[in-house]
């Protein structure tokens, strides 16, 4: 339990460490809630990302915020590998701190990181952003409802998109479990997180199966190169990168993906980057090793089954989901839930409208609401208004541990009751 007094009479004073696309997202938050809270340092080794958060003060390591404590709370957005850390330390120096997921690659270290913000005392938040949107508030509304009756079963789809996986996971940092983690943990322990949240059950036991099927070297097209800027048949490939990132640049500007490319704004930029960097290799010549189709089985408390698919060869989109109870089903598309009920067979659509569904454009709302949930959470002391602590996010990180050694050995998995 956090041991973080309530602050009152000025706004809550937040330092970011890690300034990347997730980092600057929360900040852009702070900073337009100047009300509620204050961004008063930044620290990232590369200074135009510091220069991009626009904090006070600057620092090229987190490390000075340590003994220097000029924050209430640290939102740390940091690639995966280096979470530990500095999420350690913070805590140590009684920051309340916002953490990016997943926590860690492995799970010794996921456990050390709970272990350690639980024997510090600090408020502890985990970016499972999905748990704060208002189409999940909806869908958790009418599972606890009752209409449904019993639940039974539950079938989760994550369209990744074949874009954005060709951008994050092929040429992007996330393409490499040695350099970053398991495509299942870095993309979709959002959505084991989401499955216990909106079921109100932990995953027990897990079985999988996926691996690397399309983005191999022996794919690569007749006659392709190296890069899709040297190479004869791009206008015929659907993962070239010129298509992939030019018409955006031309049409949106310097706004991502192509921010993740490159720093310069015009199209030399692009081209040079394109040339030079990861993100002009040819898609099938990566030096990536992270699936690109993943499915699960999975047994949740009482007996509750579920399934999930995590696939990259889709639009990139919402995503979706069946509930099937004894009385009822639910079917969730992000933007509507469509309800039977099976005791009057009528069958009711409740409409959210049109909301982003990637980071680009705010998760459908989760990311502004969890920085403003933990924002409140630092202002008055009251972890309730958390949703994703450290227990519970601890408990979809085992999910995803146990699921990939279910992939790798054949076998059923049991999770560990933490």
């Amino acid at each position: 339990m956090s041991t973080h007094t309530p602050i009152t009479g000025r706004p809550v004073r937040v330092a970011l460490v890690g300034a990347g696309n997730r980092g600057l997202t929360y900040a852009e938050w702070i900073k337009a809630h100047p009300e509620r809270a204050e961004l008063v340092a930044v620290a990232d080794p590369r200074p135009a990302a510091r220069a991009a958060a626009g904090a006070p003060v600057e620092f090229d390591d987190w490390r000075p915020l340590v003994d220097n404590r000029i924050a209430d709370a640290v939102v740390v957005a940091t690639q995966d590998r280096f979470h530990v850390e500095p999420v350690l330390a913070l805590a140590e120096a009684g920051y309340a701190i916002l953490a990016e997921k997943p926590l860690a690659p492995t799970e010794e270290e996921t456990r050390r990181i709970v272990e350690g913000v639980e024997r510090a005392g600090v408020l502890f938040a985990v970016c499972h952003v999905m748990r704060y949107t208002p189409y999940t508030d909806l869908v958790k509304e009418v599972v606890d409802s009752g209409v449904l009756g019993q639940l039974v079963s539950l079938d989760h789809l994550e369209p990744v998109g074949w874009w954005h996986y060709a951008h994050s996971y092929v040429r992007g940092p996330w393409r490499s479990e040695k350099d970053s983690s398991p495509m299942l943990l870095a993309k979709s322990c959002h959505d084991l997180d989401w499955i216990t949240y909106v079921m109100g059950g932990r995953i027990e036991r897990v079985s999988s199966f996926g691996g690397l099927k399309h983005f191999r070297p022996e794919n690569a097209p007749a006659g392709s190169a190296e890069r899709c800027l040297d190479c004869a048949v791009e206008s015929d490939c659907p993962y070239s990168a010129l298509k992939l990132y030019m018409p955006t640049l031309r049409e949106k500007g310097a706004v991502w993906p192509v921010t993740h490319v490159t720093e310069a704004t015009d199209e030399a930029g692009l081209v040079q980057a394109l040339r030079e960097g990861p993100y002009g290799v040819c898609a099938y010549r990566s030096d990536n090793d992270v699936v690109d189709h993943q499915v699960l089985a999975m047994q949740l408390t009482d007996g509750v089954t579920a399934t999930f698919q995590m696939v990259a060869f889709t639009e990139q989109t919402h995503r979706q989901t069946r509930i099937f109870g004894s009385h009822g089903w639910l079917i969730g598309d992000g933007e509507r839930v469509t309800v039977q009920d099976f005791r009057t067979g009528e069958t009711t659509v409740h409409e959210l409208g049109a909301s982003g569904s990637n980071a680009a454009d705010g998760h459908g709302g989760g990311d502004a609401a969890l920085v403003e949930a933990f924002v409140t959470a630092v202002a008055t002391g009251d972890a309730g208004a958390v949703r994703s602590g450290p227990a519970t996010s601890l408990g979809s990180h085992l999910a995803a541990f146990a699921a990939e050694r279910a992939r790798h050995t054949g076998t059923v998995q049991t999770v560990p009751a933490q």
